[in-house]
């Protein structure tokens, strides 16, 4: 390497030093930030002409980074979310060299102004009842795969837990004896205990004495015996809510995914009249505003207020300002 080129340096310190050791980040957000810099290395190399070795720091101005954008959303066809987490990948190395290295600040300072993309913020997707039931009956849970699907999935219901924590879980992290609760580990590795039903403890307990793990060992395994991800997850889930739809029509307008069993778990304790906060508490949510958004996507729950409040009754008189000829004829001649 040479010294007149420092990029190579930094962008090795800042995975090793900034974001392993100083920050602690998880292997989920490092391997997240590395498939961003992949991606944004053999972008520039491509557009200047050369391999990803002769990338200089100044390569990766601010406007090749929004060239780079552009191409993840438009070029890969990926969406508003993924290129903001793009983003936030590159944003975060240039404030790691804006502290290390000063004479590149100006670039840095421009880098760090290229902003988020705003999206629209639709209610979220979620399962009633009836639509969770029917697609938790197709694993065959005569087979291996079959159990450990269902004991999957019927966890992700109970707890709200986000796919990739449910694949993390171990035996240790779960309480067999009563009260019967598990601890999750979400973003930026907070620590939350979520209780569980009595029939999710016997499904893993179950499961356990089919395929018996360490206490620090996950539970849940591939064909392979090694652990099982997530884009395996949403492949079998494609395939039982394909399944399901067959006897539970409302499913083929939706797009389940293992995120919906989440956005379910939430709305259904909305309509229990479980507390917002303890909704919060259970799903690992940093912002209350996040967990009042499923409160206002249940319209079972705003049909009911709707009937506490009732319709108005009709008065006998019209209100002062229709009453108000004056008033009316001047807004007229506006």
């Amino acid at each position: 390497m040479k010294a007149s080129n420092p990029f190579p340096a930094l962008l090795r310190a800042f995975f090793q030093e900034w974001l392993a050791e100083q920050r602690s980040a998880s292997i989920h957000t490092i391997r997240s930030y590395r498939d961003t810099w992949r991606l944004l290395l053999r972008f520039v190399a491509e557009r200047k002409g050369g391999g990803v070795a002769r990338i200089t720091l100044a390569d990766i101005a601010a406007s090749e980074v929004r060239a780079f954008l552009s191409h993840a959303e438009h070029g890969r066809k990926g969406t508003i979310g993924t290129r903001n987490c793009r983003l936030a990948a590159i944003r975060s190395f240039f404030r790691f060299v804006a502290d290390k290295d000063p004479e590149h600040v100006a670039q840095c300072a421009e880098v760090l102004a290229v902003p988020l993309k705003r999206k629209p913020t639709a209610a979220p997707c979620y399962l009633e009842p009836g639509e969770v039931e029917a697609i938790l009956v197709q694993p065959d849970r005569s087979t291996s795969e079959g159990m450990r699907d269902h004991a999957l999935l019927s966890f992700l219901y109970n707890s709200g837990a986000r796919i990739q924590e449910a694949l993390d879980l171990c035996p240790g992290a779960i309480r067999f004896e009563p009260p019967h609760c598990v601890r999750l580990y979400g973003k930026g590795r907070k620590e939350r205990l979520c209780p569980l039903w009595p029939e999710t403890v016997t499904l893993l307990k179950k499961l356990l004495e089919r395929q018996p793990r360490a206490p620090g060992e996950r539970i849940f395994l591939n064909r392979y015996g090694e652990p099982l991800g997530a884009s395996g997850v949403r492949f079998k889930m494609a395939a039982y809510v394909e399944a399901a739809a067959r006897t539970t029509p409302t499913l083929r307008s939706k797009r389940v995914t293992p995120h919906s069993f989440r956005h379910a778990t939430a709305v259904h304790l909305v309509s229990a009249g479980v507390d917002i906060t303890v909704i919060r508490s259970w799903l690992g949510h940093i912002s209350l505003d996040t967990t009042n958004h499923y409160a206002q996507a249940n319209l079972e729950t705003k049909r009911k207020a709707l009937e506490r409040v009732g319709a108005p009754a009709a008065g006998k008189h019209p209100p002062s300002w229709k009453r108000d000829a004056s008033l009316l004829a001047w807004l007229d001649t506006l």
